[in-house]
């Protein structure tokens, strides 16, 4: 990529991000908005990070919503990987994170990378939450996986289980390899900003 083409990729991305940060990134109908929890704000972040960039990955098998179970070593070597923790179903924030995604898919294309989410809720809970959160017709394009049990086994391994049972809202970007490039434990009051992952993606590839 030029440079001019790399800085015109990331002004988008940043101009995608204030989009997604100035209002819901899905036009949810009301009815859907009416159910979701109300979450008073949280101590930004409450867990003790496990992992350092460089670090391998963590493997694991969780199921997900669509059917089946996914484990993370089966991209080895095939895609990249980032790995999107959630706190809690039926929340706000959580609410628009996932379904902004979806605006940002070419991101994932044009850096060979697969997007797993994962929150502790289980899967019922989730395919339901799923079924909703995004506009009629539409569905999230990643996979979305329960860590409910063992309860939040894969967040204690990653080092980002809260005291209360939920998950931070963190990014891990793993390389093919398998080896950790990024990470963000992110203000769980926040969503984190989309053009700092567009950055680390695109670092793969150098």
């Amino acid at each position: 990529m030029s440079k001019g083409n790399h800085i015109l990729s990331l002004w988008l991305f940043s101009v995608l991000m204030v989009f997604l940060g100035t209002g819901n990134a899905y036009a949810q109908l009301s009815s859907f908005k009416d159910n979701l929890f109300p979450v008073e704000k949280l101590t930004p972040r409450d867990s003790v990070l496990t992992l350092k960039v460089g670090d391998s990955a963590p493997d694991f098998t969780l199921p997900a919503v669509e059917g089946g179970k996914i484990t993370l070593s089966q991209y080895r070597g095939k895609k990249n990987v980032v790995i999107s923790f959630v706190p809690a179903a039926w929340t706000p924030v959580c609410s628009d994170q996932w379904p902004g995604y979806n605006l940002a898919h070419d991101l994932f294309v044009k850096n060979d990378a697969i997007l797993l989410g994962i929150t502790v809720d289980n899967t019922p809970t989730l395919y339901s939450w799923n079924k909703q959160m995004c506009n009629p017709g539409e569905k999230l394009w990643f996979p979305v996986l329960s860590d409910f049990y063992p309860h939040g086994e894969v967040a204690s391994k990653y080092g980002v289980l809260r005291s209360n049972g939920v998950s931070e809202r963190a990014l891990f970007v793993i390389n093919k390899k398998g080896v950790i490039r990024y990470i963000d434990v992110h203000d769980i009051n926040q969503r984190p900003p989309l053009n700092v992952l567009a950055t680390a993606l695109e670092k793969l590839n150098q």
